[in-house]
């Protein structure tokens, strides 16, 4: 006959197995959220390791429906977002069925094709959903970049069951926000690489304009001559030239190459287009171009201003765009220089016997404002040691790190001061960038292109 205490020890045997099947389910459990926890880390690992080791934005993208499937044991995911032309795509698709992930792509691509640029990206979630049918549960996920929405990471599942949580809602998003950064890069990248060929045809862009410029001092018999151009950027609108004309008769007639060149007339020459950088560098060397072409059909210094203002008119009307110019010619036989401007700023004409300081100027318009605009001739006698300063407005309107401006009053006396001296152009050219640059400040540059070009009458 059984003990009475035998039933309470079965109970408790009965109780233990009980609380050693839930241990054990418990402990099964742990280690089932163990493991799905570490394949969620290493898909995301994955993933971060592919946003710093891929340079090609569609390797990067070919793991993101993967991964997200994954993560969220979904049976579909698809990333829909705007290509680089501003175009709406289905980017990438994953389905471990072949035949209903080709059925899903066409689905998605007809909703992606009802929708307009009019609409916002939510109006495609409810296309996606309405051609997807009642059968598939659709969860969209924005792809955000600089607060704008790029695009969609949809996950999509067949089964009735599934649940979206708030864990497998927050996976995701961290997966779209890593295709933002892959994707947002991916166009930082596509901005340097315009940006360096930019750089490049702007470096291009520079080398032939300094090789427009004159490489050396013309000989020019009775002057001499010195000059520098300085730009704010790599191109810039400022011009000067040195233009043999209309050689002289006598020299014509002389075998000797290089005394016919001294003895030829010289124009000389300085403007300033409009604007700075690649616009005023192009007008610039249209300008040197004409300006040549008109100088070596020995008229005038008016008529050349009057005929390259109809010659370009068309072209400077069109860019919203004129230019400035001052043009010369000296004329070694009888030492004289004449003169028109095209509303430039005066060149600056220092007297040796008087110390004195004149302005050559002379009516006219700016190159490019009017098409029948006519100009104004004057002209001077050079004598030894009379010098001309050429300079654009560049060096006037410079400013130093109060605000205030050189002004012409300032280059005046410092042109005058030096002149005193009896320096020699290229002193004169020095001493007075040197001023420049001691007004302006050190480790600061000038904000627009500067050009000096001084003439000494040596005969």
């Amino acid at each position: 006959m059984p003990s009475p205490i035998e039933p309470a020890r079965t109970n408790r045997l009965s109780d233990r197995d009980a609380d050693s099947h839930s241990i054990l389910a418990l402990k099964q459990l742990i280690a089932r959220l163990q493991r799905e926890q570490n394949r969620t880390q290493d898909l995301l690992s994955s993933i971060g390791f592919a946003l710093r080791s891929f340079n090609n934005l569609n390797q990067f993208l070919d793991l993101i429906p993967l991964v997200a499937s994954r993560v969220t044991d979904s049976s579909v995911s698809a990333l829909v977002a705007f290509s680089a032309s501003g175009r709406l795509r289905l980017q990438r698709l994953h389905c471990a069925d072949e035949q209903l992930g080709a059925q899903l792509r066409l689905e998605i691509e007809a909703a992606i094709g009802d929708f307009s640029s009019e609409m916002s990206l939510d109006n495609l979630d409810s296309l996606v959903r309405q051609n997807l049918g009642a059968f598939a549960r659709v969860f969209p996920t924005s792809i955000l970049i600089e607060n704008r929405d790029r695009g969609r990471l949809y996950i999509i599942s067949h089964d009735p069951s599934y649940v979206w949580t708030e864990n497998r809602r927050k996976l995701v998003q961290l997966i779209a926000d890593q295709t933002a950064v892959a994707m947002f890069n991916d166009e930082l990248a596509a901005e340097l690489r315009r940006k360096q060929h930019l750089d490049r045809e702007l470096e291009i862009g520079a080398e032939i304009q300094l090789q427009l410029l004159p490489h050396s001092y013309p000989a020019i018999d009775g002057i001499a001559v010195a000059a520098r151009c300085i730009t704010a950027n790599r191109v810039g609108g400022d011009y000067y030239d040195f233009i043999p004309t209309r050689p002289d008769s006598d020299a014509q007639e002389n075998d000797d190459t290089t005394d016919e060149i001294h003895r030829s007339r010289w124009g000389v020459a300085i403007g300033d287009v409009m604007g700075k950088g690649v616009p005023a560098g192009l007008l610039m060397t249209l300008t040197r171009g004409m300006l040549r072409a008109e100088a070596l059909n020995r008229r005038s210094p008016s008529q050349i201003l009057q005929h390259l203002n109809r010659a370009m008119y068309a072209d400077l009307e069109n860019s919203h765009r004129f230019v400035t110019l001052f043009y010369s010619e000296y004329d070694p036989t009888t030492r004289r220089l004449s003169y028109s401007n095209a509303a430039h700023n005066p060149p600056l004409f220092w007297r040796a016997k008087t110390d004195t300081i004149e302005r050559l100027d002379t009516w006219g318009m700016l190159v490019g404002l009017e098409s029948d605009t006519e100009y104004e001739e004057d002209s001077v006698l050079l004598e030894p040691g009379d010098t001309i300063l050429f300079y654009t407005d560049g060096f006037t309107e410079a400013s130093n790190p109060e605000g205030d401006r050189l002004e012409e009053d300032a280059l005046i006396d410092l042109f005058q001061s030096v002149c005193r001296d009896r320096a020699a152009p290229q002193e004169i050219l020095d001493f007075l960038f040197e001023s420049l640059r001691s007004f302006v400040g050190l480790g600061r540059s000038n904000d627009d292109d500067t050009t000096l070009v001084v003439l000494q009458s040596t005969a």
